[in-house]
């Protein structure tokens, strides 16, 4: 596959032209050494914004690949997003309905900031442990076809029918919606379904492709470079013959900046013809992680999802918080992509070599087996002390009642009460505000979202009334409504 922009570039260095032009450092060779490629919208490089030369042929090659219409981002998935809700919401304008997209809970920041900044109304698809506790958890949301059917029809019987339904798979932790089964039930009921895919670009290119655009979505994003070896900021967002490439292009047109890196594009450019060649080896990889997967399962760790690329460990079975898990593996050189107190996130891809998904497994039964060294220690010395230690009929260590009462109480202090709206996100955003410290929190409106990075999903939207729980979540201040609760009508 013929790679234009990177060419293109190549041979502009080539001809030492003297440069007249942007950026400032001229093309001489720099600290970074890769100021020679780095040029802007010259003559014959095209436009990203309205491509029609190397860009939109390299757009065409990835398309190819993709299996349909594919626009470049040089910002990420964060323009796809907000240039998603643009196309969802000037679609359904179009088809003369009013813009409303049902999403589920855990979305990425720039999807709040969009229906903000668009003013379009959302309902929120909670997660399921939201429903006895009363709490949720905030980075994940499951949602399959039965329930979306059911919540669309109450919806539709209240009025508020939406036009789109959005969903985030994979999510940060890995877990994967049906989603032929979700796009199913959209269709049925005239309306569109938005993915964001950004941690699953490769999925097209496994066994049998995984990837949303194959499986019935309308529009969705991939963040190449979070999977595939593109530089940090390369995505596409992939669109369906249900939408318009002409409204696509000005919605990415009106988020992006007017200086895309050619860098990023000559990475996304390169990238097809990696993935014309070397697509039919991540199969293989996929395969080497669900093996991983099952070493570390019998080494005793529990892990959440089943995205074929990365692991999630649910860190309470080797140490008390995720944290310290990721803080031991660091010593022995190992970098995960995310931690916090209950998980250690690994994602990996086609260019993780055998020695190291070698290490990483040796490194994490060698973790395993010392805590349960010093685990059978503290028993040990319980014993010793008189402290009565209850086994079941098998002999093995059985949870106390009190245990599970802790246990109990663990959980919960790992969620965050189902918070209460009083604005839509607009509202919110463009209201007078004012920053307050945390412990003047509880009990105000927030302005602006509340978001944990990463994973750069938000804890509580904009809009939402602050509870207790959200001085955890504060570093410093947090944006607030001025007005009291009081005055607002309630959603």
């Amino acid at each position: 596959m013929n790679t234009p922009i990177y060419d293109f570039v190549e041979n502009y260095r080539e001809s030492d032209a003297v440069r007249l032009h942007m950026p400032g450092h001229k093309g001489v060779p720099g600290p970074l050494g890769v100021e020679p490629m780095d040029i802007t919208e010259i003559d014959g490089a095209d436009v990203l914004s309205q491509a029609c030369g190397i860009i939109a042929e390299s757009e065409a090659n990835a398309g190819s690949l993709f299996g349909c219409r594919t626009l470049y981002s040089t910002e990420g998935s964060s323009l796809c997003v907000r240039a998603m809700v643009f196309l969802l919401k000037m679609t359904a304008l179009h088809r003369g309905v009013t813009p409303r997209i049902l999403a589920a809970r855990n979305v990425h920041r720039s999807f709040l900031d969009a229906v903000a900044l668009l003013d379009i109304e959302v309902d929120w698809i909670m997660p399921k442990a939201s429903g006895d506790s009363g709490a949720y958890s905030y980075e994940s949301c499951e949602i399959d076809g039965p329930e979306l059917a059911e919540m669309l029809e109450q919806l539709r019987e209240s009025g508020r029918m939406p036009s789109a339904v959005y969903i985030t798979s994979p999510d940060y932790l890995g877990n994967c919606a049906d989603v032929a089964a979700l796009a199913e039930v959209c269709h049925s009921n005239g309306c569109f379904l938005a993915v964001d895919n950004a941690h699953g670009a490769y999925l097209k290119f496994l066994a049998e492709s995984a990837h949303p655009m194959d499986l019935g979505a309308d529009v969705c994003c991939d963040s190449a470079h979070k999977t595939l070896p593109v530089l940090t900021g390369g995505a596409y967002l992939h669109l369906s013959r249900n939408m318009d490439p002409n409204l696509a292009e000005r919605a990415m047109a009106m988020f992006a900046t007017t200086s895309p890196s050619y860098l990023i594009l000559q990475s996304l450019d390169l990238c097809n013809a990696y993935l014309e060649e070397e697509g039919a080896s991540f199969e293989r990889t996929a395969q080497r992680v669900a093996a991983l997967r099952e070493e570390l399962t019998k080494a005793g760790y529990k892990t959440e999802g089943t995205e074929p690329w990365k692991i999630t460990l649910e860190a309470d079975k080797a140490f008390s918080d995720g944290d310290t898990l990721a803080e031991t593996l660091l010593k022995y050189g190992i970098a995960v992509e995310y931690h916090d107190d209950r998980h250690v996130v690994m994602m990996f891809s086609a260019k993780t070599t055998e020695g190291e998904f070698a290490l990483v497994g040796s490194v994490l039964e060698e973790i395993a087996a010392t805590q349960g060294s010093e685990d059978e220690a503290d028993a040990a010395e319980a014993s010793d002390e008189g402290e009565e230690i209850i086994t079941n009929e098998a002999g093995e260590s059985a949870d106390t009642e009190d245990e599970e009462s802790q246990s109990d109480v663990t959980d919960v202090a790992t969620r965050i009460p189902v918070p209460v709206q009083v604005l839509t996100p607009a509202e919110a955003i463009w209201a007078e505000s004012e920053y307050v410290d945390a412990s003047q929190c509880v009990g105000r409106v927030l302005a602006e979202p509340l978001v944990h990075m990463p994973p750069c999903v938000p804890v509580y939207m904009c809009g939402e009334v602050l509870g207790k729980d959200a001085v955890r979540y504060i570093h410093g201040r947090v944006r607030v409504v001025k007005e009291p609760v009081g005055i607002f009508r309630k959603k």
